[in-house]
């Protein structure tokens, strides 16, 4: 069995997709440089796209203060940096507009977008199975926010059986020297490779798009297009 070791090898036709982590207008208008994160982003979609390799999202939404756990209130205080669980608020509404995806990002046709509650992008979504179903095995990863989510995401992603390629500089940070550290932190582990959004264009530039596409990698026609999470007087759950 080889071992990939390059973007070429990992990316090798049929067998990558790009997952957009938390391209939303209200995590995007908080990051730096968020006009060319933007921009790089956009480039990585159209090389996917015009390549025909899958593209899947994930969007950050919370549920109501009152249907939270210990621990979704808990992270909730620290991270509105309140000092009551009473003075928490909602802060992504699956339906408020600084939950949905920033216009110049949005999905295409049949791209699937999952809603989902945590950090990693595989907890508590079909993101894994779908993957596995597609028979992807490299999972480039591009979005917001590096040193939160798409480390979490990467980390998970490894330890799904998955090759996480972080796309650098297509992966918006908050705080630079955060970012910094999860970068190193996932290099230490061996667990997940890197590249700038530039090197990844260039693969995906580099593969033809065979009549009618990737056919063995499209979702199901049973598949929605969005995973939208409802919830009941009797839910119970968290928010992270």
């Amino acid at each position: 069995m080889s071992v990939p070791e390059t973007v070429t090898e990992m990316c090798r036709a049929g067998v990558v997709a790009v997952l957009v982590y938390d391209a939303q207008i209200g995590i995007l208008e908080r990051v730096l440089d968020r006009d060319g994160l933007i921009g790089r982003i956009r480039s990585v979609l159209g090389a996917a796209r015009t390549a025909g390799a899958p593209v899947l999202y994930v969007r950050h939404t919370s549920v109501p203060p009152e249907r939270m756990g210990v621990a979704a209130l808990r992270t909730a205080m620290a991270r509105q940096e309140v000092a009551r669980p009473e003075e928490i608020r909602q802060e992504f509404p699956p339906e408020a507009a600084h939950t949905q995806i920033v216009p110049e990002l949005a999905p295409v046709a049949d791209e699937p977008v999952f809603d989902k509650l945590g950090r990693s992008a595989l907890i508590g979504t079909p993101v894994e199975s779908v993957l596995h179903d597609w028979g992807i095995t490299t999972v480039a990863l591009v979005g917001a926010v590096l040193e939160t989510g798409i480390e979490a995401t990467a980390r998970h992603a490894a330890d799904a059986g998955f090759l996480p390629l972080v796309v650098r500089d297509a992966c918006g940070m908050r705080d630079a020297y955060a970012a910094r550290r999860a970068e190193s932190s996932l290099e230490y582990t061996g667990m997940c490779y890197r590249c700038e959004s530039a090197d990844l264009v260039a693969t995906l530039g580099s593969r033809r798009r065979p009549p009618g596409g990737w056919a063995n990698h499209k979702p199901a026609a049973s598949l929605p297009s969005r995973i939208t999470l409802r919830w009941t007087s009797a839910a119970h759950t968290g928010d992270s």
